[in-house]
């Protein structure tokens, strides 16, 4: 009996002594030495056994598909590692993927507006106006807005809209987000609108200068055409007082013919 006490004891203070999480033993007492049963092993709970959902590969690739929806136009290679970066969290991811489209647009800014000609500015302060978005997420700025005017069209609008929607965090960040592209879409058809203006008159004075080209070569013949009939009318009345003079003339040497006559 004092064997199977000591057998206890000497088990416990290994078990307390070691590093290792508790686990339970069974002891098992007969009249034979004591058996110790060997220890089970300590099942791991279900949340560790097994991957969260969101990153088993097959809700990854769904999440993959999801942001391919959002940007078209990103390589695949970079929507997966904003993914893994965020954690496989959506709403990160694409606040990620946004913050990266919007600061690679910075940079192709200033050539955008350089070499535009409308004469309506399209700058539009849009983080200064509506209100400020949440700290982290990125709104619709200057740059982005100003370079998008000049190029995007309706589809690329519905999908800015589309984004600025997906990025706001509360609803009033959405209205905020909406104000702004709202404004955005104002300058855009405002400038393209004075572009076009300013390309009609443009071409209109190309007209009115074309048309008066013509006028002046039609000016400058019908001036010719005048000097020539000028210079004929002269040769004509010079004709005609020479033709009287001869016929005063003859009409001298007959008077004269017929005294001689006489």
């Amino acid at each position: 009996m004092s064997a199977i006490v000591c057998g206890k004891r000497s088990f416990f203070e290994e078990l307390s002594a070691a590093p290792s999480p508790v686990v339970s033993k069974r002891i098992r007492c007969s009249s034979s030495p004591v058996r110790l049963s060997p220890p089970r092993q300590q099942q791991q709970p279900s949340s560790l056994a097994s991957p969260p959902s969101s990153h088993q590969p097959g809700s990854a690739a769904v999440l993959i598909e999801q942001l391919a929806a959002v940007f078209p136009d990103m390589d695949k290679q970079l929507l997966e590692r904003a993914l893994e970066e965020s954690g496989n969290d959506l709403d990160s991811a694409i606040r990620r993927l946004n913050e990266l489209r919007l600061g690679s647009a910075d940079p192709n800014l200033g050539s955008a507006l350089d070499g535009s000609n409308a004469a309506v500015d399209v700058n539009v302060p849009l983080q200064s106006q509506g209100g400020a978005t949440t700290a982290g997420e990125p709104g619709l700025s200057q740059d982005s807005s100003a370079e998008e005017t000049i190029s995007i069209d309706g589809a690329e609008w519905v999908e800015l809209f589309v984004r600025e929607m997906t990025s706001a965090s509360n609803m009033d960040d959405a209205k905020a987000r909406a104000a702004r592209a709202l404004e955005a879409l104002e300058k855009s058809i405002l400038a393209r609108a004075g572009a076009q203006a300013s390309r009609n008159v443009h071409q209109e004075n190309m007209l009115l200068k074309q048309q008066l080209e013509a006028l002046i070569q039609e000016n400058t013949v019908l001036k010719r055409a005048v000097a020539i009939q000028h210079e004929r009318q002269k040769e004509h009345e010079l004709r005609s007082q020479e033709l009287q003079h001869l016929k005063q003339l003859v009409s001298q040497y007959q008077e004269q013919l017929r005294t001689l006559e006489v």
